[in-house]
């Protein structure tokens, strides 16, 4: 029986390795340290609650949600050559 041009797992290589290189996207982004009270940007305060939960934050709310919707430059391809992700 014919396999065609790549085996079975081959795909699922492929997944595997786009999730690997979003989440290590997503943790280099991730902040460390201590966080700042007041925010970078504007200056405002940035609640103790929001420093808790994310540790080594620099903007408050509002400053992050404007940086993060600056910042959408998503590629889901995975560019690791294969050729799947050059058809599309």
């Amino acid at each position: 029986m014919a396999k065609g041009f790549v085996n079975d797992d081959a795909v699922q290589e492929q997944i595997d390795a786009t999730v690997a290189d979003a989440i290590a996207r997503a943790r280099s982004k991730r902040g460390r340290g201590p966080g700042l009270t007041h925010c970078a940007e504007c200056g405002e305060a940035i609640p103790a609650a929001r420093r808790r939960a994310v540790p080594g934050v620099r903007l408050c709310v509002t400053c992050q949600s404007a940086h993060d919707a600056e910042e959408n430059v998503f590629s889901g391809y995975n560019r690791r050559g294969s050729k799947d992700s050059q058809l599309r």
